[in-house]
């Protein structure tokens, strides 16, 4: 599998500080995949005491990231 990243996702890796080696890590083994909009998938890692949430669609063999954040924990996880 490989990964592509929209420009808006690069930007935020970036900004957020979000490695991209914890980001592929994330969308592999996550905690927990949840339905996102538009037919996209939400995969969630704590991360410490915060949720990494990355929102992504997939084509054939390869991740597509839309973006990427880090939320409270409770918020999300219950």
């Amino acid at each position: 599998m490989g990964f592509r990243y929209f420009e808006h996702a690069e930007t935020n890796l970036a900004d957020r500080k979000i490695p991209k080696r914890l980001l592929m890590n994330v969308v592999l083994n996550p905690d927990l995949v949840v339905e996102g909009k538009k037919g996209r998938k939400i995969a969630q890692k704590l991360v410490g005491n915060k949720l990494l949430r990355v929102v992504y669609t997939s084509h054939g063999k390869t991740y597509i990231v839309v973006t990427a954040y880090y939320a409270k924990y409770g918020r999300y996880h219950k």
